[in-house]
């Protein structure tokens, strides 16, 4: 990994809103030229019901936060992304543990984007994947 990637990482977990954490979520990979992120999710009990599994509510965070982060880390000029639309489909119950959540921008536009995302368990399974349309809200030129 370069240097400037890096440094983008330490900057979107140094920015990431508060849930991140509290999800035990962590931006690992970032890939400014394909605009994808990688987050790593460590997911304790208190997020499930039925004993072990992942709240849908929850499952659906850690893809929108994903495919969000991915915006902010291809386009430097995006200082937020509110989701216009989400939908999550769920192949298999997602079970407390480790996760790896991948979202990259399918297109963006001046003010919209279109998102996707995978979450698979730290086996590898694919439990749930996400499309998204969201608002992009730009920096004006010349602000800081």
């Amino acid at each position: 990994m370069n240097s400037e990637n890096r440094e983008l990482i330490e900057q979107l977990n140094a920015h990431a809103p508060g849930f991140i954490g509290m999800l035990g979520g962590r931006v690992v990979e970032v890939d400014p030229e394909a605009g994808a992120c990688t987050f790593e999710f460590n997911i304790g009990h208190e997020f499930c019901h039925s004993g072990d599994v992942i709240q849908g509510g929850f499952v659906t965070a850690m893809l929108d936060a994903t495919m969000s982060h991915a915006a902010f880390g291809e386009q430097g000029d995006i200082i937020n992304v509110a989701t216009l639309e989400i939908k999550v489909s769920f192949f298999e119950p997602s079970r407390a543990g480790r996760y790896r959540c991948r979202g990259w921008l399918r297109k963006t536009g001046r003010s919209t984007g279109f998102m996707e995302a995978e979450l698979h368990d730290e086996n590898g399974l694919l439990t749930a994947t996400a499309t998204t349309t969201a608002k992009l809200v730009r920096r004006k030129p010349g602000s800081l």
